[in-house]
């Protein structure tokens, strides 16, 4: 169970695949002026990932070497038709905020990454976590960087205004400038915060080690 919980959480945190892979950056920044784009992105492209994880991991063994890579795009692909479609007859408006970029989702490097790296390598229970964990870390950090470019952009989230009419949205947030500030400075934040919790991390390995060290000694004794 602890490595199903830490391949999950590596996606969310340890291996982020935008602050920390820093790829697929093109779509995020693209569709990030609105938080509805970025929540509608992110989970299709969890959705896209997790069902060719799953696909590529059970036929695994199956696949010859020599063509892997054009099977995996056909599947890669199918999978992204099937949300494109599904967008655009339940969600119409959403479908045509975010434009070419779901069909774009087939050429994502996240995607090919993962498949490639991981799921042609690993049973089933394995890449679901995986998938899981990329899947959402993509969708915490599009939701995250949208919600601060839409706010300070148009004074909104998800339509509903939120600061009073007298203020003054900042349209450098919306534009392509503003979009690369906002995602360094989730960056710079990210860093932060994992410069913080190293040194108590190293803390807790050299306690550990004393204790195991001192209790190595005591048995010595007896």
């Amino acid at each position: 169970m602890k490595k199903f919980f830490t391949l999950f959480t590596n996606g969310l945190v340890r291996e982020n695949p935008l602050l920390v892979l820093m790829i697929g950056l093109c779509s995020s920044l693209a569709v990030t002026t609105a938080v509805a784009n970025g929540i509608g992105m992110g989970l299709s492209m969890t959705f896209v990932l997790l069902m060719s994880e799953i696909v590529i991991s059970l036929f695994r063994k199956l696949i010859p070497e020599s063509i892997r890579i054009p099977v995996f795009i056909i599947i890669i692909a199918a999978f992204t038709t099937m949300i494109d479609y599904l967008l655009k007859a339940y969600f119409p408006d959403l479908s045509k905020a975010m434009g070419v970029f779901i069909p774009l989702i087939v050429v994502n490097c996240i995607i090919m990454g993962r498949v490639e790296g991981f799921a042609s390598k690993q049973p089933v229970t394995s890449v679901i976590f995986d998938a899981l964990g990329m899947g959402l870390g993509y969708t915490w950090v599009l939701t995250g960087i949208a919600v601060v470019r839409e706010l300070l952009g148009s004074g909104s989230i998800l339509g509903f205004q939120v600061f009073p009419e007298s203020f003054q949205p900042v349209l450098f947030f919306i534009l392509p400038p503003g979009g690369f500030f906002v995602f360094a400075l989730f960056i710079a934040l990210n860093l932060a915060i994992k410069s913080r919790l190293k040194p108590a991390r190293d803390e807790n390995s050299t306690t550990a080690g004393s204790i195991t060290t001192g209790s190595g000694h005591s048995h010595g004794g007896i």
